[in-house]
């Protein structure tokens, strides 16, 4: 009975007042919320920015072409102390000039270009996730906002409830009035706590319109006082906390280890094939002083060991970021944990309110009705009456609300652990 009794007050709220219109659930708005917030569109644009960026890094493979010019003039140049018989020794220009193309070609770079790539990966998926984290928040803002409503519609199906109440005591009043056995100023009384009762319509309505405009604007589609909002089923929330942050946590430490094996490059040697093609004077051949082509080719090895200086402590600086990263993930979940903490006695609460809640309706209804008969035959004023009226209401007022705030602790827990 008690739930019965529930369960057709919530329906009378939903059903209020509506027209045609398709109701909305819960799940609806957020998930049209989620394809209309403006930030949903950075997925495209993080998707487009990785795959250029990895194919940028894979490139480093293949063989790099460099053009390059020069034009001299120098105060002195090669002159023979000496002279051969029977051969012409070159005088050299002091003018100088050369154009030239070069080709290099990795051969073994310590595995830069795939730590590169995989940074770029991992960048890439720590960007796409934030995104996710950004969007969960817009979870929150949909539940107040809906919730908001649903006890909004409560109130003004109460307020109907209540305005009809008064409105029976009107109609007993004004025959009491005709037959000489009540006073004009008691149906005065009647009559200005029924205005009351169209004030607070009037206040409810305002409020409900401002919730439906914001509620609107996320879900992209009306939602006025025509709307209906779907009740949503009580849930029940485990202690596992999924909520997206964490793997947030866990991509920010997979770059970390992509850091620690880019160190590596620092001390180990690279190797790359060349080769250059020139044309300009002098050339290589040292006895010419004519333009002409040339060309070189060959191996180059490089080997740095200044990074082995600074190596142990870029170490311990990467576990130090690490540490503190595992240290924001521990704070995250412990606050977590202390939040659905309290939603959860905040859920506990409001049940055994509600337990309650139903008796005490159910106790003011039949005072209520008990009034009503005692204001017909006079026994009571009607301000007496309009009392017994407030006070179901209020109880009535109190069953809504707290069944309401009953769902909403239940899915503020699903939305704090991320279920």
């Amino acid at each position: 009975m008690k739930n019965a009794s529930i369960a057709l007050l919530l329906i009378l709220a939903g059903c209020r007042g509506y027209g045609q219109t398709a109701p909305l659930t819960l799940d609806e708005c957020l998930s049209r919320a989620r394809e209309n917030y403006p930030l949903i569109r950075q997925h495209e644009l993080i998707s487009r920015t990785k795959e250029y960026s990895v194919a940028n890094a894979g490139k480093g493979w293949l063989p790099q072409l460099s053009f390059s010019g020069q034009a001299s003039y120098q105060s002195e140049t090669i002159a023979f102390p000496f002279k051969i018989p029977g051969v012409t020794l070159p005088v050299y220009s002091k003018d100088q000039y050369r154009v030239q193309a070069e080709v290099d070609q990795t051969l073994y770079d310590g595995g830069a270009i795939r730590y590169q790539r995989e940074q770029r990966n991992a960048e890439a998926h720590i960007q796409e996730q934030e995104l996710e984290v950004n969007l969960y928040a817009l979870k929150d803002r949909i539940d107040q906002l809906f919730f908001g409503i649903l006890l909004i519609d409560g109130q003004l199906t109460l307020n109907d409830l209540q305005r009809t109440d008064l409105q029976n005591g009107m109609e007993q009043m004004q025959a009491a009035l005709k037959n000489g056995t009540a006073f004009r100023s008691s149906l005065d009384e009647l009559k200005a706590e029924v205005l009351n009762s169209d004030q607070a319509r009037t206040e409810l309505l305002a409020a409900r319109k401002s919730y439906g405009q914001m509620l609107s604007l996320f879900i992209n589609e009306p939602v006025d006082e025509s709307r209906m909002l779907v009740t949503p089923p009580g849930v029940s929330v485990s202690a596992e906390i999924k909520r997206p942050e964490l793997v947030l946590f866990d991509y920010r430490r997979a770059v970390f280890s992509i850091q620690e094996k880019q160190l590596r490059l620092n001390y180990l040697p690279k190797v790359g094939a060349y080769v250059q093609g020139a044309y300009g004077r002098p050339t290589l051949n040292f006895i010419s002083n004519d333009f002409g082509f040339w060309a070189i080719g060959g191996v180059r090895f490089s080997w740095a060991l200044t990074g082995l200086y600074s190596h142990k402590n870029d170490k311990r600086l990467l576990e130090l970021d690490r540490r503190n990263l595992d240290l924001q993930k521990e704070t995250f979940l412990f606050n977590t944990r202390l939040t659905l903490i309290q939603q959860n006695e905040e859920a506990v609460k409001y049940q055994a309110l509600l337990n309650q809640d139903q008796e005490i309706v159910d106790l003011r209804a039949s005072v209520k009705s008990a009034a009503l008969a005692q204001l017909r035959n006079g026994v009571i004023t009607s301000h007496d009456y309009i009392t017994r009226v407030n006070a179901e209401s209020l109880a009535r007022q109190s069953l809504i609300l707290h069944k309401i705030q009953l769902l909403q602790a239940e899915y503020n827990s699903l939305t704090t652990s991320g279920q």
